[in-house]
């Protein structure tokens, strides 16, 4: 594709920078009733790697923090597990009060029961993280041809915004594409200056970055985008997404490409599901699907690493768009917020497969 160039090899696909955290998930029982936890390890940075890896055999690594308690060491047994290659600014736990690996308390939800997300970010290690922190000769050295990073890490302090900056410049001179999830959470900005700091800090990563992945709600509330009234329409609409790509590459005209996915959800276990882009200027949508959803954390991120997965083999951006969409459906039919699928489980649904039985 002539304005998103993508380095044919380098020792690693792909180079994700963000925050690891456990999700506590007591299924579908809320906390308030809760006797017993599943804990999966995830964070929106790291899930697009360890989808990357696991589901796509590409070479993926996460750049990020990790602390030396048991917590720590579950975390990364999991990100060995998932085949990522870790790059890890450790601290030390005082064995009181952190730093901490972060946790993320989720239920499931049911039926007409929405999903409940809250933190404990308290202390996090991540958000110590700042510029100078990361060696990037040794992590890009060997060669990268992608970059990512998102909203969430940069929502933690000022230096992992600065971290991510640096992260980018580097990743730019050693000849990668870079990305960036708005994924923006309301909750994480309010702790340190609401929505204007968000606009602030991603305005000046967004200068760095190629691809951007957000839907509607995150170029509004992210880039400071007007748009129309995200409820007044049809969520499965793309017009109202694409009326906003004019604005996005108006403000940030470096942008190669845009991709977000489009939901509507009628109750927690049961959605529609479809996904848009904007590659080079033209305009890229995928067929819809009915979702019986088990868990549906994670799902966004599993669109962001199948349509990354797309662009990176050298697929069409209609191709790339349409496993971004397959594996983002998939996702949501496993517990946890990190794939389970195959590459070949993606491209057949991608191309239009079915639940049939396989034998």
């Amino acid at each position: 594709m002539a304005g998103l160039t993508i380095r044919p090899d380098g020792a690693l696909d792909i180079v994700s920078l963000g925050a690891l955290v456990h999700r506590i998930d007591p299924g579908i029982i809320p906390f308030r009733k809760a006797t017993e936890c599943h804990i999966h390890v995830s964070g929106g940075e790291f899930n697009v790697a360890a989808n990357l890896a696991d589901a796509f055999n590409l070479n993926a690594a996460i750049v990020t923090a990790m602390v030396d308690y048991p917590i720590g060491d579950l975390v990364a047994e999991r990100v060995r597990a998932m085949g990522v290659r870790p790059f890890y600014k450790r601290f030390k736990h005082n064995g009181v009060n952190g730093p901490n690996i972060a946790a993320v308390y989720s239920d499931r939800g049911h039926g007409v029961r929405a999903p409940v997300v809250f933190y404990n970010r308290s202390h996090e290690a991540a958000s110590l993280m700042k510029p100078g922190d990361v060696d990037w000769n040794a992590v890009f050295g060997g060669g990268v041809r992608w970059f990512h990073s998102g909203g969430i890490f940069a929502a933690l302090s000022e230096g992992t915004g600065q971290l991510i900056i640096e992260g980018m410049k580097a990743a730019r001179k050693a000849g990668a594409v870079t990305s960036f999830d708005l994924n923006f959470r309301e909750k994480l900005w309010n702790v340190w200056g609401g929505q204007q700091k968000a606009v602030e800090v991603i305005a000046r990563i967004v200068e760095h970055v190629d691809v951007l992945v957000g839907n509607e709600e995150d170029l509004q509330k992210g880039l400071g985008i007007e748009g129309q009234d995200v409820q007044a329409h049809s969520k499965l609409d793309p017009s109202a997404f694409f009326a906003m790509i004019d604005k996005v590459v108006a403000k940030h005209p470096h942008t190669k490409a845009v991709a977000t996915t489009l939901r509507e959800v009628h109750s927690t276990n049961r959605h529609t599901w479809g996904a848009v882009a904007w590659v080079d200027g033209k305009t890229y949508q995928s067929p819809t699907t009915q979702l019986d959803v088990i868990d549906r954390v994670g799902g966004g991120d599993g669109f962001a690493a199948g349509f990354i997965y797309g662009l990176l083999s050298g697929d069409s951006a209609q191709e790339a768009v349409n496993l971004g969409w397959a594996h983002g459906a998939l996702l949501t039919t496993f517990p946890g917020d990190t794939t389970m699928a195959t590459a070949e489980q993606v491209r057949a649904f991608a191309k239009g497969g079915s639940a049939r039985i396989q034998r």
